[in-house]
This record gives structure tokens, C-alpha cells and sequence, in this order.
């Protein structure tokens, strides 16, 4: 069973363009999320995009909790360990900087693109 392409034409219930709105939900990532998904009771491809900014926003959340814990056990390690834990928050930090973008860039062109683990769990939510 195919659904039908969310409606990216006309406005959404919060007054804004379904692509502003899109893109909007995901500036300050779960905050403004959870704003647009608590406005939103209509247009599926805001809510779509709201609840990807959250549930992206937390898996991120999730993964510094992990990376901080284990910058802390490299710690131990003199030098090398430093540098390793350095490196991985720089990846991690530049990584979620590119998706970011990406997501508010293509919300705001109309498109919906699934981020692997947190696009089928918006899917689901959003819903």
C-alpha cells in the first residue's frame, strides 16, 4: 500500500508554508520540533519533519552522553587518548552539523529524507 506524497502547496495550520514550517522545525532541533509538532495538526509533511527534528535531536543527545563517557575513559590514556577523544567529538560534532543543514535544506525544497534510525520513527509518530 502506497500513501500519497505529503502536501508540500498551501499553508499549514501554523499560517507558514509546509517547507518553512519543515525547515523551521528543525532549528533548534527537539525544542522547536516538539513547537511545530504540538501546532501542526494537519499537514503530514510538518509533522513529518517536526517529529524527525526530535527524535534526530535525541538520538544525537544520546550519542554525546555515549561520547563524552568515552572521552572521559580515554582520558586515562596520556596523549593518544586525548587526541582520539578530541577527534571523535570533532567528527560527531561536524557530522550532526552537516545533517542538520541537510535536513533543513531539503524540508525547505519540499522533499522528505528519511536520517536511517529516526526517519521510520518519525514515520511511525508523526502519524
Amino acid at each position: 500500500m502506497t500513501t500519497p506524497p505529503p502536501t508540500t502547496t498551501g499553508s499549514s495550520s501554523t499560517g507558514l508554508a509546509p517547507n518553512v514550517a519543515g525547515a523551521l522545525a528543525y532549528v533548534l532541533g527537539p525544542i522547536t520540533g516538539i513547537v511545530f509538532l504540538l501546532l501542526e495538526k494537519e499537514n503530514r509533511f510538518v509533522r513529518f519533519h517536526a517529529m524527525q527534528s526530535i527524535t534526530v535531536g535525541l538520538l544525537l543527545i544520546a550519542v554525546s552522553v555515549v561520547l563524552s563517557i568515552l572521552a572521559g575513559i580515554l582520558a586515562m590514556v596520556p596523549v593518544i587518548g586525548w587526541i582520539i577523544g578530541i577527534l571523535l567529538s570533532l567528527g560527531v560534532a561536524g557530522v550532526s552539523f552537516l545533517l542538520w543543514i541537510y535536513l533543513m535544506w531539503t524540508a525547505f525544497q519540499g522533499r522528505e529524507w528519511q536520517v536511517p534510525i529516526a526517519g521510520p520513527l518519525a514515520r511511525k509518530y508523526a502519524a
